[in-house]
C-alpha cells in the first residue's frame, strides 16, 4: 500500500531539516522512478516542497539482498543523486559548514538543500582511499554499520556486541581528519561507547529514538542519550513506527513521549528529525511523506513553545551543521 498524495495538512509552515531517507535505494533498484513526483517513493521533489523541507538528508544504503556489498553500488547511488535528484530535482548540495550558515536564516527560500550519507561503511570494502573519494563526491556523513557486523565494526543487531575492528579505527581516525561526520545509528552499544572515546567531533544518532519509551534495539538508552547531548551531538527521532511504541503501531502523539522524555535528560537543544522515509513500508498515521511536516508542526505547537518546535523542525539540525561541517577550501 502507497502513501496517500502529498496534502500538508496543516497550516504552519516552518522550514524543516530531516537527516535521513532512503529513497536512493529504491531508485537504484527501479530506475523508472521519477524523484519528482512518484507515488513509489515516500520522498519527492513535490513533496518536499509542501512540506516545506530546507535539508534532507539521502543517505546511500546497500541492501542485503544485492548481495556482498561493492563500492559500485556506493557510486551508483551518488551518481543518481546528482542526476536525479540535484540536477533534475533542483536541490542544491550541501557540502560546508559556509553553506550550512544560510540555511539558518527561515526566510532564506530557494530550493530546498541536499546532503549525502552513506549508511553502513560495508560498502567502502575496507579501502580508506574510496572513503576519500566519496567525501570528494560530496558525502558528509558515514554511519559506521547497518545492522550486522562489517569489516569496520558491530552492528546493533549482532549478538556478540563487539567495538570496531583496526581497520574500524583507522576509518574514525581518518574521519576525525577529514572532516567526515560520524552516525551512530545501527552502531552496536560495545561500538557506540568506543566511538565516544575515539571521536573528536561531536557525533549524531541521525535516526534513532529513546530505547525508555520503546525498547527496540536500535534506539539509545538514556546513557547514550546523554552522551549525545555531552559531546553536543544531535538526536534524529524517527518515524519508523515500530521504533515509536513496543507494540509497533503510531499514531503522531506517540511522538511526544520521545520527545519529552530526551528534554528530561537535557536534550532539547539536541533533538531533531531524521524520519526513514523510503525505508519503511508502514508508517505513523499522518506522517507518511515530508509533505505532512506542517500537521506534524501544529501537533507540537499544541504541547510546547514556537521557539523549541523551530529549535527540533530546523534550528538544532542547522546549529550542528553550521558549526561542524568541513570548511570550504580556499581558493588559491
Amino acid at each position: 500500500m502507497n502513501p496517500v498524495e502529498p496534502q500538508g495538512q496543516g497550516k504552519v509552515h516552518f522550514p524543516v531539516v530531516d537527516f535521513h531517507c532512503d529513497a536512493l535505494s529504491k531508485m537504484l533498484e527501479n530506475p523508472s522512478i521519477d524523484f519528482m513526483a512518484d507515488g513509489r517513493l515516500d520522498v519527492t521533489g513535490e513533496r518536499l516542497r509542501v512540506g516545506g523541507l530546507r535539508m534532507q538528508c539521502f543517505a546511500i544504503y546497500l541492501s542485503q539482498k544485492w548481495g556482498k556489498p561493492r563500492f559500485e553500488h556506493v557510486l551508483k547511488q551518488i551518481e543518481l543523486y546528482r542526476s536525479k535528484v540535484v540536477d533534475r530535482g533542483g536541490l542544491r548540495p550541501l557540502h560546508w559548514k559556509e553553506e550550512a550558515a544560510g540555511l539558518a536564516d527561515p526566510l532564506g527560500g530557494g530550493p530546498c538543500w541536499g546532503m549525502l550519507s552513506l549508511e553502513g561503511a560495508d560498502g567502502l570494502e575496507g579501502n580508506l582511499f574510496y572513503a576519500e573519494l566519496i567525501f570528494e563526491l560530496g558525502v558528509r556523513f558515514l554511519g559506521l554499520t547497518w545492522n550486522y557486523a562489517n569489516w569496520a565494526a558491530d552492528g546493533v543487531l549482532e549478538k556478540r556486541n563487539g567495538g570496531f575492528t583496526e581497520k574500524g579505527r583507522e576509518l574514525v581516525e581518518w574521519c576525525n581528519g577529514s572532516g567526515m561526520l560520524l552516525d551512530v545509528s545501527h552502531l552496536s552499544e560495545a561500538g557506540f561507547w568506543e566511538l565516544a572515546e575515539l571521536s573528536q567531533r561531536p557525533f549524531i544518532a541521525s535516526h534513532s529514538n529513546a530505547k525508555a519509551i520503546c525498547a527496540h534495539p536500535r534506539n539509545l538508552t538514556d546513557e547514550q542519550i546523554r552522551a549525545v547531548i555531552s559531546v553536543e551531538g544531535r538526536m534524529g527521532l524517527t518515524f519508523v513506527p515500530w521504533f515509536v511504541t513496543d507494540s509497533g503501531e503510531a499514531v503522531p502523539d506517540d511522538l511526544l513521549r520521545h520527545i519529552e522524555h530526551i528534554c528530561t535528560l537535557g536534550g532539547e537543544k539536541h533533538l531533531m528529525f531524521g524520519s526513514d522515509f523510503d525505508g519503511i513500508d508502514s508508517w505513523i498515521k499522518g506522517l507518511e511523506h515530508p509533505g505532512r511536516y506542517p500537521a506534524l508542526a501544529e501537533l507540537l505547537l499544541r504541547h510546547y513553545s514556537e521557539e523549541s518546535v523551530k529549535g527540533w523542525l530546523y534550528g538544532n539540525a542547522v546549529s550542528y551543521l553550521a558549526s561542524n561541517l568541513p570548511s570550504a577550501p580556499k581558493a588559491e
